[in-house]
């Protein structure tokens, strides 16, 4: 991406990053993209769901392309009679370093998780913490929140040379990436990209718009884990190092023809990729997969540090092979 025209656009990336979409809220963040993107596709819909489904027609494969907007956060349970919240988590939440991180609501009120008296660290669990909105009593509290209502992580957008650290990278990167490849590719394939919904909770979106979809061939769109920190445990993902090419995660297992596929995509096109091997977790294509008769499915990933947290970190230079890469997948022959 050397010409000026070609180069990303990360400043709708910060947006997408800062805007509030916890698992089971995605409007305002399927509103933004709906406004990129319109005039890039043929046919942009919602379903029952909640899944943003973008379709470029074309007389070739059927290709799907899901990317999930929905962020990790928290929800309130109980309001106390002093004004605090109790809460549960919204995806895969890391209890042991919430304490004293800040959380926005959909109306902009920004809260403290606090911690009660611990007799030893080994103590902290999520019955132990709770949300302080600076309220007096419970019921200046009910008239700011209810229950119910679900928070999202504070975490600004930080552009350091190659790098950015933002919350939510999991999963806007892979919105990002899609959308900027949507703006540049020129296929004779039917490209049906699928912004899903409630993937943090579940991969419940990804599920429903496959079916209706009926792919012949996937692609998710997400971040992976990296093993280049201290004493980090080992992977051989590295920031900096190209888009990772999806072998096994505990959602799935890659079909060889669709990991060749990829990498042979990325070889001929000179795209700096890596192999990864993730050991939790999965992506969309968990969900994808399984669908119907069985639909091939691989993934790109963006090298993430720090995932789900408000300080995730990605570098620039990945998630351009990781739009070259993608792009030529969908431009170019699906040999099965």
């Amino acid at each position: 991406m050397s010409n000026e025209q070609d180069k990303l656009d990360y400043s709708l990336l910060e947006r997408l990053t800062q805007i509030y979409a916890p698992s089971g809220v995605e409007k305002a963040i399927a509103e933004q993209i709906s406004e990129v993107i319109r005039p890039y596709c043929d046919t942009l819909a919602q379903d029952r769901l909640g899944n943003l489904i973008a379709v470029r027609k074309g007389s070739g494969k059927k290709i799907m392309v899901a990317a999930h907007m929905d962020e990790i956060g928290v929800m309130v349970t109980h309001i106390n009679e002093r004004g605090f919240l109790r809460f549960t988590t919204v995806g895969g939440v890391h209890v042991d370093e919430l304490p004293h991180r800040r959380v926005r609501f959909q109306n902009g009120r920004t809260g403290v998780i606090g911690v009660e008296k611990l007799e030893k660290p080994s103590d902290l669990k999520l019955s132990k913490l709770y949300l302080d909105i600076g309220a007096a009593n419970q019921e200046e509290a009910a008239k700011i929140v209810r229950i119910g209502d679900s928070a999202v992580f504070i975490g600004e957008f930080v552009h350091n040379g190659s790098r950015i650290v933002s919350k939510a990278l999991d999963n806007r990167v892979g919105c990002f990436v899609a959308i900027e490849a949507l703006k540049r590719v020129q296929s004779e394939h039917e490209i049906s990209i699928a912004f899903t919904v409630q993937e943090e909770v579940g991969l419940r979106g990804a599920q429903t718009a496959a079916y209706a979809l009926e792919s012949d061939v996937a692609i998710a769109v997400d971040v992976t884990l990296t093993g280049d920190t201290p004493k980090a445990h080992p992977m051989e993902v590295k920031l900096g190092s190209g888009v990772a090419i999806k072998v096994f995660d505990r959602s799935m297992i890659t079909p060889p023809k669709v990991k060749q596929w990829m990498a042979d995509t990325a070889e001929k096109q000179q795209i700096p990729y890596q192999w990864e091997v993730l050991e939790f977790g999965g992506t969309d294509s968990g969900a994808i997969h399984l669908t119907k008769g069985g639909i091939p499915a691989g993934v790109l990933s963006v090298p993430t540090r720090y995932v789900h947290s408000p300080s995730e970190m990605i570098d620039t230079e990945d998630v351009e092979a990781a739009v070259n890469l993608l792009v030529a997948l969908l431009e170019g022959l699906v040999p099965f």
